[in-house]
Order: structure tokens, then C-alpha cells, then sequence
């Protein structure tokens, strides 16, 4: 991606931390940063219980052993290098997380969140650090249809303990998780419709602090099928 483009930033979004040693990756970004500059952000998260399990590592503490592999990545970093270091960015979802995105990086990336939550996490970060927010958007008009293909796509996310834990912090309860999502969670976690409404939310995530909304659409189809929709999305989205 950075090499097939010219001015877009590019981040890892997210590079998950018990996969890769801290030194590893301070060293993979100063590399990139040496060939493509300031377009370079890393992205990094501590991924998810169950991945974490799979490779033999313990979940117990999972915001000091982040705070543990940035200080490593600080002094991997301190090997000179023409560009510099890149910049970092969190994967956070709660206080604690988005906290530590706001003290050690550039700020936080938050993922699988409402509209409430961005507004939550801008009051916990500050008003400095970048807020990026990932929305899952769906271009179809009947409701029906766009709750099918957001409701396959939240199954799989909302039976992880983190995001589901994020989501009853929000006021959602056991019933808004059961099956896939009720109509109330989906419609909070996926924006669908026409792209006057899909732009609605995201200006609705920028007015509640996000200084950056990544959109990831989703079509129930393989391949390229979002691209239609993007290119669709864009001229709304860009002029806002």
C-alpha cells in the first residue's frame, strides 16, 4: 500500500503484540519509516484471549504487559536511524487501555464501537490524542437484508470476551448480545442504509471526538465486492 501510493498514511491496524517480539517490530517500522517517512504508523494491540491462549501465552494482565513491550520497543528504538522511529498507535477499548494509548503513543484505535463509545473515549484520552475509529458500514437500503450482512459479520466479534465486555459497559445487556446481536446492537455497531445515512454516522463519530473514522465495508460476498461501494461512499465521505 505505501508503495502503490504517494501521500496516503498507512497504518497497521493492528498488529497484534503476542505475535511479533517488541524489538522485531521497533525495527520493522524504523525500516519502513526510512523508505516512506511520516506516511508510516504502527498499529499495535494485544489481540484477544483466546489467540493469546493458542500461543502459549497467559491473558492475566494484559495492560502491563503491553505497557511491558513498549518499554522494549523504546529501547530497540534507540539504534539510530535515518528517519527516526515511527509513530504508534493503541488498540484500546477500555479506561485503563485508552489511558496508557494517550501516555505512550499517539493515541488510541478503537474497533467494533458506538457512536456512545467515541464520545467515552475522547473524554478519557484528552483532547490531544488522535482518536481513530474503525465503522463497519453496509450500502443497502432494506433493513432486512443490511441486518443479515452485519449480523454474520458481528457473530464471530461479540462472542469475544473483550468486545463483549465493552459492549455491557455501554449499557448493552445479555439480551443485545444473544444471537448474532439484537436489532438495537447491530444497528448501533453497523451503519447501513444509503450513503447520506452511512455519512450521517461517521459525521456523527466525528462530532462525538473521533479525529479519524477508518471505514470497512462489508458486502456478505468475497473477493472485491466492497469496492463498488467504497468508490460509491467516497465523494460523501472525503467532502466531509
Amino acid at each position: 500500500m505505501l508503495g502503490a501510493t504517494d501521500r496516503i498514511a498507512v497504518s497497521s491496524g493492528v498488529a497484534n503484540l503476542t505475535s511479533r517480539e517488541p524489538e522485531v517490530l521497533a525495527r520493522a517500522g524504523v525500516t519502513l519509516a526510512d523508505a516512506f517517512g511520516e506516511r508510516v504508523v504502527l498499529g499495535i494491540g494485544v489481540g484477544h484471549q483466546y489467540t493469546t491462549a493458542r500461543r502459549g501465552r497467559d491473558w492475566d494482565r494484559p495492560l502491563e504487559r503491553v505497557r511491558a513491550y513498549l518499554d522494549r520497543m523504546d529501547e530497540a528504538d534507540q539504534i539510530p536511524a535515518p528517519a527516526g522511529r515511527p509513530p504508534r498507535i493503541l488498540a484500546a477499548l477500555g479506561d485503563g487501555m485508552l489511558r496508557l494509548a494517550a501516555e505512550r503513543s499517539l493515541g488510541a484505535h478503537t474497533y467494533f464501537v458506538p457512536v456512545e463509545h467515541t464520545a467515552r473515549a475522547r473524554e478519557v484520552v484528552g483532547p490531544e490524542p488522535v482518536l481513530a475509529v474503525e465503522q463497519t458500514v453496509v450500502l443497502e437500503r432494506d433493513p432486512s437484508a443490511a441486518r443479515a450482512i452485519a449480523r454474520a459479520w458481528i457473530a464471530d466479534y461479540i462472542e469475544l470476551p473483550n468486545y463483549a465486555r465493552n459492549w455491557r459497559r455501554l449499557g448493552y445487556p445479555e439480551d443485545d448480545l444473544a444471537g448474532g446481536g439484537s436489532d438495537r446492537l447491530v444497528d448501533a455497531a453497523v451503519a447501513w442504509g444509503d450513503v447520506t445515512r452511512i455519512a450521517e454516522r461517521v459525521r456523527a463519530h466525528r462530532q462525538a471526538g473521533a479525529d479519524h473514522v477508518c471505514v470497512q465495508v462489508i458486502t456478505g460476498r468475497d473477493g472485491d465486492a466492497a469496492l463498488p461501494a467504497l468508490r460509491e461512499l467516497a465523494p460523501a465521505l472525503l467532502d466531509d
